[in-house]
């Protein structure tokens, strides 16, 4: 859920979010729909502004009902979340918070302590948007990750390519897709074509990323 002073997500989701007037009732709205015909995991990437507009509570309890599994609020640290946690969580809803490069081992403990359903891995310094590598020190990261945590590892910021999502596959649980598949939508000429080019390219994502599960060492 973007906003207009945010600077996170990317300039393509946020440019086109608030293009199209999208409010936060608006997207669990969504979320309700999309519940009504799948399964599949649905988590809420916000800032706090939004929530705090419509109220912890009410924001809660309305995302719990549309059927929603999660929720990641970039810009709230652990220490500050103690009521955000607490509400979010009695009503069912994972809180899943980021780890950053920067952050100390003493740091990352922290932030898994007060995180479930999965830790997002932030995998570089900056803004997110595509990128045409991963940076070097990413492995070093998710390793980091792994020794504070169990819970399973997302990781975002930059990952457009097969060959990024493959080598993912063999040091995370999950690579996170934003910009390169907005883009994919705004190139399209109709609605249809932009269904067809967005399937194709997360087809070709999860094509790339069991790959490199498959490669991956025991334990990792």
């Amino acid at each position: 859920m973007s906003w207009s002073s945010s600077i996170f997500p990317a300039a393509a989701i946020r440019t086109c979010a608030l293009r199209a007037g999208t409010s936060l009732a608006g997207v669990l709205d969504l979320v309700a729909s999309i519940r009504r015909k799948s399964d599949v995991a649905l988590v809420l990437f916000s800032y706090y502004n939004p929530v705090l507009q419509m109220g912890i509570e009410r924001f809660a309890r309305r995302a719990a009902d549309a059927g929603a599994d999660g929720v990641l609020i970039t810009d709230l640290t652990p220490e500050e979340a103690g009521d955000y946690r607490r509400t979010v969580q009695a009503n069912g809803l994972d809180t899943i918070f980021l780890a950053a490069p920067t952050s100390t081992d003493e740091r990352l403990a922290r932030i898994a302590e007060a995180s479930s359903g999965f830790l997002y891995v932030i995998s570089r310094t900056g803004v997110t948007g595509a990128r045409e590598s991963l940076p070097e020190d990413l492995p070093a990261l998710v390793r980091r990750v792994r020794r504070v945590s169990r819970l399973p590892i997302a990781v975002g910021f930059g990952i457009s390519l097969p060959g990024q999502v493959s080598i993912l596959g063999g040091l995370a649980d999950a690579a996170v897709v934003g910009s390169a598949l907005v883009q994919e939508i705004e190139r399209a000429a109709s609605v249809d074509a932009a269904r067809e080019a967005l399937g194709a390219r997360v087809r070709m994502l999860k094509q790339a990323g069991k790959a490199g599960m498959s490669r991956r060492e025991p334990g990792a």
